[in-house]
């Protein structure tokens, strides 16, 4: 029987020192390019922080000025000073005015018409028929 190589087989380990210096080059680069993209972003987005600041101020304020607003509209509201308001330029309550009335009249009869369709019109007559129940 001949010893037959098997397929499944440890691969050999390179512990070499060139391969450790071309590994610990390669993981220092590799360290650089991600501190390198690290600062890149800080850098352009350094203004994003003050940015939102700046609107959540700017959202604080526009918060106030409609909560004022809205006190200033609930008493301009106010049924008093509407009354107040609506004296002073000449107008009277409903309750206040003298009435006037005035007889509607009738309206004026209805022509006569004919429940048979004329004749220059034969096609356009429609018939019904109702039934009650």
């Amino acid at each position: 029987m001949t010893a037959s190589r098997s397929p499944w087989r440890a691969p050999t380990l390179d512990l070499s020192v060139t391969t450790w210096r071309n590994r610990a080059i390669r993981y220092v680069l590799i360290y650089l390019a991600l501190a390198l993209a690290l600062v890149v972003t800080r850098a352009l987005t350094q203004h994003i922080r003050p940015d939102l600041r700046t609107a959540e101020a700017r959202q604080a304020a526009l918060t106030t000025q409609r909560d004022d607003l809205t006190v200033q509209l609930q008493g301009l509201e106010n049924p008093q000073r509407i009354r107040d308001w609506a004296l002073a330029n000449g107008m009277r309550r409903f309750a206040e005015v003298p009435k006037t009335t005035q007889e509607i009249q009738p309206l004026p009869p209805a022509l006569p018409t004919s429940l048979t369709p004329p004749a220059s019109a034969p096609g356009t007559t429609v018939e019904v028929k109702t039934q009650w129940k």
